[in-house]
């Protein structure tokens, strides 16, 4: 009986190590829990901040594209105003600085009185028009169109309070042509007498070092009212193995540097709105 109290005791003391060991395990598992967790946000973090790094690079890369663009751009457009400032300016400037003459046509406009402004008054011979209460009428040849302008409002001081005129030059009566590009002396000329390609760009100061004496382009009005163009090689011209053309009134002769596209060109002069004021031309 006492032996089997012995071993019943043994077994409980077992049972109850047995017991205790599992608790120690359980307690150990359960004190690593925390490391493992923290290690998961550490490689969260890790991945999450890849993305991030890869957009940068890619932000990187996209602006180069965009900056090559606009430089493309910015040539681009430097050499379309290299052209533009090569031919439009001198029209332009011819008419600012137009004198007015016989067979010129012109209109006055005095705003807010369309009783006293007239359109289409063609200059006469003496140079003297006649005009709404202006006795003896105003003379106008050799001036301006501003310094006209000046002499009218002078004169209308006198009917109309604070008269704000404008003179406008509709028509040029005189035939002319133009020289324009890497010449000496660019500009509009008077058709005097005749002229031929060669004599044109010869009063102009002739062709400077850095124009293309190979490519001269003549811009020429056709009957039908479009712009033709002819290439000239000056260098046969001058050698006599190419006759020179004669020009005729309108016609606008273009001597471009070797870069220059003759189709921005013939693109600019018909872009040019004082053509049709100093050449008639329907643009």
């Amino acid at each position: 009986m006492v032996e089997e109290n012995n071993m019943v005791a043994t077994l409980q003391r077992k049972i109850i190590f047995i017991i205790a060991g599992l608790s120690i395990c359980s307690v150990g598992i359960f004190a690593q829990e925390p490391k493992n967790t923290n290690a998961v946000p550490t490689i969260n973090a890790a991945i999450t901040a890849k993305p991030d790094e890869t957009p940068k690079r890619d932000q990187r890369t996209a602006t180069k594209p965009t900056t090559f663009q606009d430089n493309r751009e910015g040539t681009r457009r430097e050499n379309d105003s290299e052209e533009e400032a090569a031919i439009l300016p001198y029209y332009n400037n011819y008419l600012k600085e137009y004198h007015l003459g016989p067979e010129d046509v012109i209109s006055v406009e005095v705003f807010g009185q369309p009783n006293y402004s007239k359109s289409g008054i063609i200059i006469p011979p003496t140079s003297k028009i006649s005009y709404p209460l202006i006795p003896g009428g105003v003379f106008v040849g050799g001036r301006t169109v501003e310094e006209v302008a000046v002499d009218i409002k002078k004169k209308l001081d006198e009917y109309i309070i604070d008269p704000q005129v404008m003179v406008t030059l509709d028509k040029a009566g005189s035939a002319r042509f133009s020289v324009l590009g890497k010449v000496a002396t660019p500009g509009v000329k008077v058709m005097n007498r005749r002229y031929n390609v060669y004599e044109a760009i010869a009063e102009a100061g002739g062709i400077e070092k850095e124009g293309d004496k190979k490519r001269v382009l003549l811009v020429r009005m056709n009957p039908q009212g479009e712009l033709t163009q002819t290439v000239y090689d000056m260098t046969k011209v001058m050698k006599g193995e190419q006759a020179p053309v004669y020009l005729v009134p309108g016609d606008q002769i273009i001597v471009p540097e070797k870069r220059w596209s003759l189709a921005k060109i013939v693109t600019t002069v018909s872009r040019a709105s004082a053509l049709r004021v100093l050449f008639g031309s329907p643009f």
